[in-house]
């Protein structure tokens, strides 16, 4: 019994290993364009993207109290352009610390409206209050400096939040 086998010709118009490169490659972005908030949803958090100007955050949210109560306790690192929400249940003079809070932080203190009220710079480990200086509704925590670097201040707009328009 003898079997015959067709190859391809080798002139085809485009490169099949190049294809299917590409299109891993397209996979592999998009499996983890899903499965990074996934893995913050796994922690309990879901995440917001937000956008400061044209810099885009990953903001994990912390909308319920036991999540602001813990807020990036404990946590080593944050990714580059990541953060965390808080969502607070009414306007206020909201007051933010870092005990037990291991990395320095910047946080902007963020009006109803989306409107940065204005931005402070935390230690870590650190009782010290750092509040805002007009009622708010939100906090953005990011690395140290991460607004400053970026030219955001207050008076900028961040989109993104859930409830603003």
């Amino acid at each position: 019994m003898t079997s015959t086998v067709h190859r391809m010709p080798s002139t085809l118009p485009f490169s099949f290993r190049r294809f299917a490169t590409r299109l891993g490659a397209a996979a592999g972005l998009a499996t983890a364009a899903v499965l990074l908030p996934a893995l913050a949803w796994a922690q309990g958090m879901p995440v917001q993207q937000l956008r400061a100007g044209m810099h885009l955050i990953q903001a994990e949210v912390a909308a319920v109290p036991a999540a602001r109560e813990r807020g990036l306790m404990f946590r080593e690192q944050l990714a580059p352009n990541a953060g965390m929400l808080f969502i607070f249940d009414a306007p206020a003079t909201q007051c933010m610390w870092m005990r037990n809070t291991l990395i320095p932080l910047s946080v902007a203190f963020i009006a109803a409206d989306g409107t940065v009220a204005n931005i402070e710079d935390m230690a870590p480990k650190t009782e010290d209050s750092h509040c805002a200086v007009k009622p708010v509704l939100y906090a953005l925590e990011m690395d140290k400096g991460w607004f400053a670097r970026r030219g955001i201040k207050a008076g900028t707009k961040i989109e993104g939040i859930p409830g603003v328009r």
